[in-house]
């Protein structure tokens, strides 16, 4: 089981968003995802159509009592065949003033053994961990292998995530645990230059740190939440679900270092390649990159890039090295997945729009 904890100190940048969201995604390729909902304030519970006042049992019962994690499996919320949700309620935040007597080690390893007790239940762990750093996160980072944090593509947001860094840096250093950490961009409005700018500038801080995947504004991501359902449900054609949709694939395909994949089996890499050479033009793009089935749809993996300037026009030239076949991708322009303009040749998404088709023969 993987387990992933999405973590920011700052509120309203996406993590409960994110958290339920990826675990619709990751259900509609057949995978079976426990949320766990670690924040007091249990907007991943209620996002997912649990009444947390309505329950006798929550996390608090889990990791307050020392024998709690044999109770995991019956606290947890059934919402649909391939999602569980580990519910949360307000008394989760008397959880500190509870374990103060015990040492610190002790107070942070109660989620671990709780998702111990089901870890052959479920593909992955998502948890949604409140807006600061306590003991219900430190439980969720030391539980955990990978981190999410939703970054909100804004200036002030990025001086924060420095400091969220280097307090998850610490940790691992001082209980010996190594974490897999990523940034996702988040609330991003490609139609202002401001978002845009500020898009470039936290690539360029993070670097491979950085998703590709980019998750735009979108109002219908609030309304699937007040109904009590994942985007790609509720409304599988908007914006949120592709972007929600196209994270779950980047996900799926770049597990940790120790259990990465090939993408493509061995004997296809061997068969003869051709060089392909594909252009975007765009006055006012700063971004492009290309993603397909044949790097796993992470933008740019194994392509090489160049860029020119004709006039007021912007050229990005992709080249890559293909076998003989038949090919689907999409351009990533400023963090929004489009067809190729310039390829008369599409078949509809799995997700909602249109792949570009390339035939290499």
């Amino acid at each position: 089981m993987r387990i992933i904890a999405i973590v920011n100190q700052k509120g309203g940048c996406g993590k409960t968003t994110t958290t339920v969201n990826l675990a619709g995604c990751l259900e509609a390729e057949g995978m079976q995802v426990l949320v766990v909902d670690m924040d007091p304030q249990a907007h991943a519970t209620l996002a997912l159509g649990v009444d947390p006042e309505a329950l006798d049992e929550n996390l608090y019962e889990v990791l307050a009592e020392p024998d709690g994690s044999a109770r995991f499996a019956q606290v947890a919320q059934i919402h649909s065949e391939g999602i569980h949700v580990a519910p949360s309620g307000i008394v989760l935040s008397a959880l500190e003033q509870k374990l103060t007597a015990e040492r610190a080690e002790a107070r942070t390893e109660r989620l671990k053994a709780a998702l111990a007790t089901v870890a052959d239940r479920y593909d992955y762990a998502l948890i949604d961990c409140p807006p600061n750093i306590g003991v219900l996160t430190f439980n969720a980072l030391r539980a955990a292998s990978e981190v999410i944090v939703p970054l909100e593509t804004s200036y002030f947001a990025i001086q924060g995530v420095h400091k969220l860094l280097e307090t998850i840096a610490l940790l691992s250093d001082r209980i010996s645990h190594d974490l897999t950490v990523r940034i996702l961009p988040t609330l991003y409005d490609g139609r202002t230059r401001f978002a845009r700018e500020t898009l470039a500038e936290i690539r360029e801080l993070f670097k491979d740190m950085c998703f590709d995947t980019v998750i735009r504004s979108n109002v219908k991501l609030r309304e699937a939440a007040r109904r009590g359902q994942p985007i790609n449900r509720f409304a599988k054609s908007a914006n949120g679900a592709i972007d929600y949709a196209g994270l779950a694939v980047e996900v799926e395909a770049t597990p940790p270092e120790e259990i990465e994949r090939p993408v493509r089996p061995t004997r296809e890499l061997e068969r003869v390649q051709r060089e392909i050479v594909i252009q975007f033009r765009d006055r006012d793009a700063s971004d492009v990159r290309l993603a397909g089935d044949f790097n796993g749809w992470i933008p740019d993996k194994d392509v090489r890039s160049r860029v020119q300037t004709e006039g007021a026009q912007r050229i990005w030239t992709k080249i890559l090295n293909l076998p003989p076949g038949t090919y689907e991708y999409r351009y990533v322009v400023d963090g929004e997945w489009c067809e190729d303009p310039e390829n008369p040749h599409a078949v509809p998404g799995p997700v909602g729009g249109r792949n570009s088709v390339l035939v290499v023969s």
